[in-house]
């Protein structure tokens, strides 16, 4: 296992669509292994492909507290959204340090593969639900702060690459 390199908004292979898994297999399980690492070293509770800069549809997430109940998605799109939208505050591994409010379905269902390459559903709410959003938007190549107004997605990628410079 190894902890990878988390791609930093703007980086535009964050906005790069991942491409489907064709077959699950033990590069795959490999990946997943990796991610997850990653995901726990960062320390974050969830964690797409995309932002180790791997195009492809995989996502991990661990909301509990005690850390130790991985859920793995491959190839996981949302099949039904309902519910009120609610509003949370949504925070990324790849725009460290940044947090805002995001409105969101409030239930979803997502239907994926498991490791073992078998189809599954999950139907989430709270935060499951918000972080298996969050998480797919990156498979879509989407950042939370582009549900941001443009002046805050400005300030944001101002701020970041105000930072990057600095640590240069």
């Amino acid at each position: 296992m190894t902890i990878k390199t988390i791609l930093r908004y703007p980086d535009p292979r964050l906005h790069q669509v991942a491409a489907p898994v064709a077959e699950v297999n033990d590069v795959i399980r490999e990946l997943v292994r990796d991610m997850a690492e990653t995901m726990y070293a960062a320390p974050g509770i969830g964690l797409a492909a995309t932002q180790i800069d791997v195009h492809q549809r995989v996502v991990v997430i661990d909301v509990s507290e005690s850390r130790d109940q991985l859920q793995v998605f491959i190839n996981p799109e949302i099949v039904l959204s309902e519910g009120e939208p609610t509003v949370h505050e949504e925070g990324c591994l790849s725009v460290p340090g940044i947090f805002d409010t995001v409105e969101r379905p409030a239930r979803v269902r997502v239907r994926a593969l498991n490791l073992d390459g078998q189809g599954f559903e999950c139907d989430a709410e709270g935060l499951l639900a918000v972080c298996l959003q969050h998480e797919i938007d990156h498979l879509n190549g989407k950042v939370f702060v582009q549900h941001l107004s443009r002046l805050k997605q400005s300030r944001i990628r101002s701020k970041l690459l105000k930072q990057e410079r600095d640590a240069a």
